[in-house]
């Protein structure tokens, strides 16, 4: 076990200082193979997503996928330390993605090496994937067939090792209110700046009947708008964009033709394909982590579970909250107590 927390550490260090922004991270998958080929495990890849199965795969059992994602965002501005350089301080490891979702990587990483070769009542598929931060067409979706039935999934997230036993959803709305062009000195009663501020405000006000238990309230935020080019001219079009967050109670389908019934703009959705999601609080691995005492909750927060047509959680060591925040880090016991708690709750099930 020691050791494997060792080699978790250095591997996690190594993806930290090898750039891997969505759609650029050829070279991380590159060290995910080799980790994987040091513990002489065989693999495949498509484009830069790799899996591997455990020694004694059988199509007779179920499967569980332990998945997470190799692909990073930007670093911002406001980082003081280098973003791509793996900094060790203070019992933390500093460094782009060291939190998301690099910790969850290694860690899963680290927990199907340590069941790779034991005969287990559930066969294991270890998915490193890309494209998580943009939901691209290239990440886990891209895969989903070539990895078989799926039963169940483990989607490594930072979580502080609690359990996420639903999602919320996200549906983007493009939205345009159109009038008619005038000069701004002469009256015009069909101003798409006007048209759009009462549909903001609608949405402002919006509310759904339909509350969540676990993830509460669909909220729907504007986030973007934009129009016009110069001070004496009233625009003919006013774009707006909202971001919705859906409960499992509404499909992102259901969302947009309530707005579109509600609204005097158009609209038009950027995906439909980021439903929430949920699982039974009586499912196996539910009942096995609160036997390892993980707390229960619904995340605000899309991962790839959205796309994933199959039972899954999201679990992982680090915090939700330092995510795409300037110096990012994970704690190094976080790390060591990730891969501990993950066996823990598999060892009751495997």
């Amino acid at each position: 076990m020691e050791i494997l927390k060792k080699d978790a550490k250095d591997f996690l260090k190594q993806l930290i200082e090898t750039p891997s922004l969505s759609r650029e991270e050829k070279i991380t998958a590159l060290i995910i193979e080799k980790y994987l080929s040091e513990k002489n495990i065989p693999f495949q890849r498509k484009g830069n997503n790799i899996w591997a199965k455990n020694l004694y795969f059988d199509n007779s059992l179920p499967t569980i996928l332990l998945n997470s994602h190799h692909d990073t965002v930007k670093p911002n501005s406001a980082y003081t330390l280098d973003p791509f350089k793996a900094v060790e301080k203070d019992g933390k490891i500093f460094g782009l993605g060291s939190n998301d979702a690099g910790a969850s990587l290694v860690s899963l990483w680290a927990v199907f090496t340590h069941f790779y070769d034991q005969k287990l009542k559930y066969n294991l598929i270890y998915a490193a994937t890309a494209e998580e931060e943009i939901s691209g067409e290239n990440g886990v979706k891209s895969i989903l067939e070539d990895l078989g039935k799926i039963d169940f999934a483990i989607v490594g997230e930072p979580t502080k090792m609690d359990l996420a036993i639903a999602e919320k959803g996200l549906v983007v709305l493009n939205c345009v209110a159109k009038g008619t062009a005038s000069h701004a000195a002469h009256i015009n009663n069909d101003n798409s700046i006007y048209k759009a501020v009462r549909d903001i405000q609608r949405i402002q006000n919006s509310s759904f009947d339909k509350v969540s238990d676990v993830l509460g309230k669909v909220k729907a935020t504007v986030t973007i708008v934009n129009a016009g080019s110069q001070h004496n001219v009233v625009p003919d079009q006013c774009h707006f964009t909202v971001d919705v967050r859906t409960n499992e109670h509404y499909s992102n389908s259901e969302i947009v033709e309530i707005f579109r019934n509600e609204l005097e703009s158009e609209i038009q959705p950027r995906s439909l394909a980021l439903n929430s999601s949920s699982i039974n609080l009586d499912h196996p691995f539910v009942l096995a982590a609160k036997k390892e005492n993980c707390e229960l909750y619904g995340s605000p927060t899309v991962s790839d579970q959205a796309l994933m047509p199959f039972n899954s959680v999201k679990i992982g060591p680090g915090d939700s909250t330092r995510s795409h925040t300037a110096d990012e880090f994970i704690y190094e016991k976080e790390l060591n107590e990730g891969i501990e708690k993950y066996i823990k709750i598999l060892s009751h099930i495997l």
